[in-house]
């Protein structure tokens, strides 16, 4: 049981006032597709880095979830692999991007394979980053706060994420980051001096955590920790990534932005990882690990600090939930919906729709399937083997192949994903049949076009 004090509620609920407030400053009534998609593409270096790195890290409750299951492991499983892709990210995509001036992943699809190919990948843009599980955490934490039931958090809570991307966009959504990036650290960074002056240091640590919980690999098998180094590969395909860098001011500035912000995920990872130790080690058998954070916060911290740190926690759901939905709108309205009717000039139009409509989908999903880790898994098992294939090909031009053979490709490796995951098929995790399959089919067409 949760028990907040005035202060809380009211630092709380300053939180989002004010983050409604930012969003609204930001905006223009009338705005080019280029102000209101990319910002004009003016974004600068510490602005880059302080909207990716809090739009880029929502899964908070997550986090805490994974960590009370299966200790240190989080870090390898959920933030390691993650390092090695940003990385290559950086070196490789950040600059090209930056160069082709586009405003999406669809849009470079299309450049490069054609109408068939943008609007698939879309598709599965759509469904890699929907809100979903920001929507159910975000809710959860609300619910918690102020005790109403847990759909009317979500639908709040909602309502206060995207009533500034109307008329902000991309703007809006930059400015409403970086305000939730100091407060993400700062609600951390509270907590710490708490759990060490409460409970001590390593040596308490030590003495609480099960061995397992000590292991790098969390006594996982084999195959299911490739399985999420793979969707580690995430960062390639992340749209988000890829509109910051097209809002770049400049190519270096798309670079430079990526190497800080991995910088700024370490840092943060670092924190999150030994507050989730502290949550194993001082509170056991608790029966919904996405609780782990909340109920730390309960036991240790007094009122004021304990409303501060829900406020770190709101602030990084909500980040990546608004900058989220804002992707998920441009690609349903922009990407899908008007390649279909084949109609230009109207991107805002169809962005703004594509807000309404991703909003109430994203209700729906987080009701039927409230579970953070199972909607990760799930979605990127599904949706990255099928992007990856489409997306690196499409930046270098010694990789590609026909457009029909890249369409086919696509489309079997995500059917090959779903039908394990539907049938359950043996002990194979579904990323691989998908990944294996359509990069076949990607070769096959490569020894075509070579021959």
């Amino acid at each position: 049981m949760l028990t907040f004090g005035f202060w809380d509620y009211a630092i709380i609920i300053v939180y989002f006032v004010t983050a409604v407030w930012i969003g609204f400053r930001s905006g223009k009534k009338d705005s080019s597709a280029d102000d209101y998609l990319v910002m004009g593409r003016r974004l600068t270096l510490p602005a880059f880095v302080a909207t990716l790195v809090a739009s880029f890290y929502g899964g908070i409750l997550g986090v805490g979830e994974f960590t009370y299951k299966y200790g240190i492991s989080s870090w390898f499983l959920n933030a390691f692999p993650y390092y090695i892709f940003i990385f290559l990210f950086a070196i490789f995509l950040a600059k090209k991007i930056r160069q082709t001036k586009l405003y999406t992943i669809a849009d470079k699809l299309e450049l490069t394979y054609g109408r068939n190919v943008s609007i698939f990948g879309a598709s599965m843009v759509f469904l890699l980053v929907t809100p979903a599980p920001y929507v159910f955490m975000l809710g959860l934490l609300t619910s918690m706060v102020f005790g109403f039931p847990l759909w009317i958090s979500m639908v709040i809570t909602m309502v206060f994420s995207i009533v500034y991307l109307f008329k902000g966009g991309l703007n809006a959504d930059v400015r409403v980051n970086v305000f939730e990036f100091i407060l993400m650290f700062a609600g951390f960074g509270i907590i710490l001096p708490f759990c060490y002056s409460t409970y001590g240091g390593a040596e308490y640590l030590n003495a609480n955590l099960p061995a397992t919980h000590l292991s790098l690999t969390g006594g996982n098998s084999l195959t299911y920790i490739l399985v999420w180094f793979f969707i580690g590969a995430w960062a390639i395909v992340d749209p988000g990534f890829h509109q910051r860098c097209y809002a770049a001011k400049d190519e270096n500035t798309a670079r430079k932005g990526i190497f800080f912000s991995l910088f700024f995920w370490f840092v943060f990872d670092a924190m999150t990882t030994i507050t989730g130790l502290y949550a194993i080690s001082s509170i056991k058998n608790l029966n919904d690990p996405a609780m782990s954070y909340p109920l730390l916060a309960e036991s240790i911290l007094p009122q004021f600090a304990k409303g501060f740190f829900f406020i770190g926690m709101l602030a990084t759901i909500m980040s990546t939930l608004h900058s989220n939905l804002f992707i998920s709108a441009t690609t349903l309205g922009k990407d899908i919906i008007q390649r279909f009717k084949g109609t230009k000039d109207e991107e805002n139009k169809y962005t703004k729709f594509g807000i309404g409509v991703t909003s109430l989908l994203s209700l729906l999903i987080a009701l039927l399937v409230p579970s953070v880790v199972q909607i990760w898994y799930l979605v990127g098992s599904l949706t990255i083997p099928s992007l990856l294939i489409g997306v690196v090909s499409s930046y270098f031009e010694i990789l590609r192949t026909d457009r029909k053979w890249m369409f086919s490709a696509m489309i079997v490796s995500f059917l090959f994903s779903l039908i394990w995951v539907i049938f359950s098929i043996g002990i194979i995790e579904p990323m691989y049949p998908g990944l294996i399959s359509g990069l076949l089919v990607y070769l096959i067409g490569r020894f075509f076009k070579k021959n």
